[in-house]
Protein backbone atom coordinates (compact mmCIF):
# COMPACT_ATOMS: atom_id res chain seq x y z
CA UNK A 1 0.00 0.00 0.00
CA UNK A 2 1.61 3.24 -0.97
CA UNK A 3 1.95 5.87 1.32
CA UNK A 4 0.56 9.92 1.46
CA UNK A 5 -2.99 11.23 0.26
CA UNK A 6 -5.70 8.53 -1.04
CA UNK A 7 -6.43 10.65 -4.19
CA UNK A 8 -8.48 7.37 -5.72
CA UNK A 9 -11.28 8.01 -2.62
CA UNK A 10 -11.68 11.20 -2.70
CA UNK A 11 -11.77 10.41 -7.12
CA UNK A 12 -14.66 8.00 -6.84
CA UNK A 13 -17.05 10.56 -4.31
CA UNK A 14 -16.32 12.85 -6.39
CA UNK A 15 -16.76 10.92 -9.80
CA UNK A 16 -20.22 9.40 -9.48
CA UNK A 17 -22.64 11.72 -11.76
CA UNK A 18 -24.92 12.36 -8.64
CA UNK A 19 -22.67 13.44 -6.24
CA UNK A 20 -20.87 15.16 -8.96
CA UNK A 21 -23.99 17.52 -9.46
CA UNK A 22 -24.95 17.87 -6.13
CA UNK A 23 -21.30 19.44 -5.37
CA UNK A 24 -21.73 21.05 -8.63
CA UNK A 25 -25.01 22.66 -7.12
CA UNK A 26 -23.40 23.74 -3.93
CA UNK A 27 -20.69 25.96 -5.85
CA UNK A 28 -23.33 28.81 -5.66
CA UNK A 29 -21.80 29.07 -2.05
CA UNK A 30 -26.00 28.15 -0.77
CA UNK A 31 -26.80 25.73 1.06
CA UNK A 32 -29.46 23.59 0.11
CA UNK A 33 -31.20 20.43 1.97
CA UNK A 34 -31.36 16.86 0.95
CA UNK A 35 -34.91 17.21 -1.23
CA UNK A 36 -33.41 19.78 -3.41
CA UNK A 37 -29.86 18.38 -3.68
CA UNK A 38 -31.84 15.07 -5.05
CA UNK A 39 -33.74 17.12 -7.19
CA UNK A 40 -29.84 18.17 -8.55
CA UNK A 41 -28.77 15.06 -8.52
CA UNK A 42 -31.87 13.22 -10.37
CA UNK A 43 -31.92 10.84 -7.66
CA UNK A 44 -34.63 9.88 -4.76
CA UNK A 45 -34.61 11.25 -1.51
CA UNK A 46 -33.02 8.22 0.01
CA UNK A 47 -30.71 7.51 -2.81
CA UNK A 48 -29.89 11.52 -2.20
CA UNK A 49 -29.16 10.39 1.88
CA UNK A 50 -27.25 7.73 0.66
CA UNK A 51 -24.61 9.87 -1.55
CA UNK A 52 -24.82 12.93 1.10
CA UNK A 53 -23.85 10.44 3.79
CA UNK A 54 -20.97 9.48 1.78
CA UNK A 55 -19.80 12.95 0.99
CA UNK A 56 -20.13 13.78 4.30
CA UNK A 57 -17.89 10.76 5.44
CA UNK A 58 -15.37 11.90 3.21
CA UNK A 59 -15.16 15.07 4.34
CA UNK A 60 -16.28 16.79 1.36
CA UNK A 61 -19.36 18.54 3.21
CA UNK A 62 -20.42 19.76 5.90
CA UNK A 63 -24.13 20.29 7.39
CA UNK A 64 -25.99 23.04 9.71
CA UNK A 65 -29.47 21.91 11.13
CA UNK A 66 -31.86 24.27 11.80
CA UNK A 67 -35.43 23.10 13.32
CA UNK A 68 -36.63 20.36 11.28
CA UNK A 69 -34.18 21.19 8.35
CA UNK A 70 -30.66 19.97 7.32
CA UNK A 71 -28.80 22.12 4.80
CA UNK A 72 -25.65 20.96 3.59
CA UNK A 73 -22.75 22.99 2.30
CA UNK A 74 -19.46 22.64 0.67
CA UNK A 75 -16.52 21.77 3.49
CA UNK A 76 -14.20 24.72 2.62
CA UNK A 77 -12.75 26.75 0.08
CA UNK A 78 -10.59 23.93 -0.59
CA UNK A 79 -13.49 21.93 -1.60
CA UNK A 80 -14.77 24.17 -3.95
CA UNK A 81 -11.04 24.91 -5.57
CA UNK A 82 -11.16 20.91 -6.25
CA UNK A 83 -14.39 21.32 -8.20
CA UNK A 84 -13.53 24.25 -10.08
CA UNK A 85 -10.32 22.57 -10.92
CA UNK A 86 -11.66 19.60 -12.09
CA UNK A 87 -14.17 21.30 -13.99
CA UNK A 88 -11.69 22.47 -15.90
CA UNK A 89 -10.13 20.10 -16.97
CA UNK A 90 -13.47 18.44 -17.67
CA UNK A 91 -13.80 21.75 -20.30
CA UNK A 92 -10.45 21.21 -21.71
CA UNK A 93 -10.59 17.53 -22.70
CA UNK A 94 -13.46 15.93 -21.74
CA UNK A 95 -16.83 15.53 -23.74
CA UNK A 96 -19.27 18.29 -23.59
CA UNK A 97 -22.82 18.24 -22.13
CA UNK A 98 -24.81 20.87 -24.03
CA UNK A 99 -27.36 23.11 -22.75
CA UNK A 100 -28.36 25.78 -25.69
CA UNK A 101 -29.33 29.31 -24.30
CA UNK A 102 -28.52 32.57 -22.94
CA UNK A 103 -27.33 31.00 -19.53
CA UNK A 104 -24.21 28.87 -20.33
CA UNK A 105 -23.11 32.70 -21.74
CA UNK A 106 -24.26 34.39 -18.53
CA UNK A 107 -22.25 31.88 -16.49
CA UNK A 108 -18.73 32.82 -18.76
CA UNK A 109 -18.80 35.92 -18.23
CA UNK A 110 -19.67 36.14 -14.54
CA UNK A 111 -20.69 33.40 -11.69
CA UNK A 112 -20.02 32.64 -8.24
CA UNK A 113 -17.56 30.27 -7.32
CA UNK A 114 -18.47 28.96 -3.97
CA UNK A 115 -17.99 32.69 -2.28
CA UNK A 116 -16.35 34.99 -4.98
CA UNK A 117 -16.46 35.67 -8.68
CA UNK A 118 -15.64 33.65 -11.38
CA UNK A 119 -15.88 34.26 -15.13
CA UNK A 120 -14.29 36.47 -17.82
CA UNK A 121 -15.21 39.66 -15.22
CA UNK A 122 -13.04 38.00 -12.54
CA UNK A 123 -10.12 36.80 -14.47
CA UNK A 124 -9.81 40.34 -16.17
CA UNK A 125 -10.12 41.94 -12.66
CA UNK A 126 -7.36 39.63 -11.44
CA UNK A 127 -5.49 40.50 -14.25
CA UNK A 128 -5.73 44.73 -13.68
CA UNK A 129 -5.08 44.24 -10.01
CA UNK A 130 -1.56 42.61 -10.67
CA UNK A 131 -0.91 45.00 -13.96
CA UNK A 132 -1.52 48.17 -11.03
CA UNK A 133 0.61 46.22 -8.67
CA UNK A 134 -2.00 45.99 -6.46
CA UNK A 135 -1.32 42.42 -5.78
CA UNK A 136 1.52 40.32 -6.97
CA UNK A 137 1.49 36.91 -9.11
CA UNK A 138 4.22 35.05 -8.09
CA UNK A 139 3.59 31.88 -10.23
CA UNK A 140 0.44 30.14 -9.60
CA UNK A 141 0.05 32.08 -5.61
CA UNK A 142 -1.26 35.44 -5.08
CA UNK A 143 -0.25 37.63 -2.62
CA UNK A 144 -0.85 41.54 -1.43
CA UNK A 145 1.10 44.62 -3.03
CA UNK A 146 2.71 47.43 -1.19
CA UNK A 147 -0.86 49.61 -1.93
CA UNK A 148 -3.27 46.53 -1.22
CA UNK A 149 -4.28 48.13 2.10
CA UNK A 150 -4.95 51.94 1.05
CA UNK A 151 -6.29 50.80 -2.53
CA UNK A 152 -8.76 48.21 -0.58
CA UNK A 153 -9.41 50.98 2.56
CA UNK A 154 -10.33 53.26 -0.07
CA UNK A 155 -13.10 51.35 -2.03
CA UNK A 156 -14.73 50.06 1.37
CA UNK A 157 -13.06 46.30 1.95
CA UNK A 158 -11.28 45.13 5.16
CA UNK A 159 -8.63 42.38 3.67
CA UNK A 160 -8.49 41.27 7.48
CA UNK A 161 -11.66 40.59 8.14
CA UNK A 162 -11.16 36.91 8.73
CA UNK A 163 -7.77 36.01 9.73
CA UNK A 164 -8.42 32.04 9.69
CA UNK A 165 -8.48 31.86 5.85
CA UNK A 166 -6.21 32.94 3.40
CA UNK A 167 -6.72 36.37 1.90
CA UNK A 168 -5.22 35.76 -1.34
CA UNK A 169 -5.63 33.05 -3.48
CA UNK A 170 -5.62 31.84 -6.73
CA UNK A 171 -8.21 29.27 -7.95
CA UNK A 172 -8.17 28.02 -11.78
CA UNK A 173 -11.35 29.16 -14.02
CA UNK A 174 -12.63 26.28 -15.90
CA UNK A 175 -14.46 28.67 -18.92
CA UNK A 176 -11.42 31.05 -19.34
CA UNK A 177 -8.42 28.68 -18.13
CA UNK A 178 -6.63 31.07 -16.11
CA UNK A 179 -6.85 32.00 -12.69
CA UNK A 180 -9.28 34.03 -11.11
CA UNK A 181 -9.39 35.78 -7.36
CA UNK A 182 -10.40 33.58 -4.36
CA UNK A 183 -9.80 33.88 -0.54
CA UNK A 184 -10.86 36.37 1.92
CA UNK A 185 -10.93 39.21 -0.82
CA UNK A 186 -12.33 37.38 -3.28
CA UNK A 187 -15.08 36.83 -1.42
CA UNK A 188 -15.49 40.59 0.15
CA UNK A 189 -15.52 41.85 -3.46
CA UNK A 190 -18.24 39.90 -4.36
CA UNK A 191 -20.01 40.77 -1.36
CA UNK A 192 -19.47 44.59 -2.07
CA UNK A 193 -20.57 43.96 -5.82
CA UNK A 194 -23.91 42.54 -4.46
CA UNK A 195 -24.13 44.82 -2.01
CA UNK A 196 -23.57 48.00 -3.96
CA UNK A 197 -26.47 46.30 -6.10
CA UNK A 198 -24.33 46.27 -9.40
CA UNK A 199 -25.33 42.85 -10.07
CA UNK A 200 -27.95 40.13 -8.94
CA UNK A 201 -27.99 36.62 -8.79
CA UNK A 202 -29.76 34.90 -11.07
CA UNK A 203 -32.15 32.74 -10.08
CA UNK A 204 -31.54 28.77 -9.83
CA UNK A 205 -28.32 29.12 -11.19
CA UNK A 206 -24.81 30.14 -9.71
CA UNK A 207 -24.61 33.51 -13.08
CA UNK A 208 -24.37 37.23 -11.40
CA UNK A 209 -25.90 39.25 -14.25
CA UNK A 210 -24.76 43.19 -14.14
CA UNK A 211 -26.95 46.20 -14.77
CA UNK A 212 -25.39 48.82 -17.46
CA UNK A 213 -25.34 51.35 -14.97
CA UNK A 214 -23.47 48.36 -12.78
CA UNK A 215 -21.13 46.95 -15.33
CA UNK A 216 -19.99 50.65 -15.57
CA UNK A 217 -19.06 51.23 -11.71
CA UNK A 218 -17.52 47.58 -11.76
CA UNK A 219 -15.51 48.67 -14.55
CA UNK A 220 -14.42 51.62 -13.07
CA UNK A 221 -13.40 50.22 -9.56
CA UNK A 222 -11.88 47.56 -10.54
CA UNK A 223 -10.64 47.37 -14.46
CA UNK A 224 -10.02 51.59 -14.70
Amino acid sequence: MREGPDIARIASLVGDPARANMLNALMGGTALTASELALEAGVSLPTASSHLGKLMEGGLLMVASQGRHRYYGLAGPQVAGMIEAITGVAEAVGPKRVRPGPRDGAMRVARVCYDHLAGEQAVAMLDRLVAKNVLVRDEQEIRLGPSAASHFAAIGIDLYTKPRRPVCRACLDWSVRRSHLAGTLGAAILDKILAEKWARRETDSRAVIFSPPGKQAFERVFLA
